[in-house]
């Protein structure tokens, strides 16, 4: 029961063999899918552009941008006033409309902490 000499050589190699073939199929399948996920970007002379549209051309008058070129919401009137009362104390409120990307907005705000930010809306709505 015991292989000895140039038999154990042959059976080793043969073992070897079989255990390479088996790691080439399982490395060309993985090759294979790798290669089916990334594709080569080409580009070809008459490959399409996109051009700039006239009508379509939003303009930018009355919008503000920071440095970052991000769009700056700004408060533009206080449009109400309420006092919000509370067991002990009154907090004033104020009904800001602000100007926004996506139409007017309106959000009530602490009257004390916002006239600290934007003294400017209180001095137009005191005269």
């Amino acid at each position: 029961a015991q292989i000895l000499g140039p038999e154990l050589i042959q059976e080793t190699t043969e073992k070897i063999i079989q255990i390479k073939e088996r790691m080439q199929a399982a490395g060309d399948r993985q090759k294979s899918y790798a290669d089916l996920k990334r594709k080569p970007m080409e580009f070809q002379v008459g490959d399409k552009k996109c051009h700039a549209d006239e009508p379509l051309v939003v303009p930018l008058d009355g919008f503000h941008f920071d440095d970052k070129l991000q769009f700056v919401e700004e408060p533009v009137e206080i449009v109400d006033r309420k006092v919000k009362r509370l067991k002990r104390s009154r907090i004033p409120l104020v009904k800001i409309r602000w100007n926004s990307k996506r139409g007017p907005e309106f959000t009530w705000k602490r009257e004390d902490q916002f006239r600290k930010k934007y003294p400017h809306l209180f001095a137009r709505t005191a005269s």
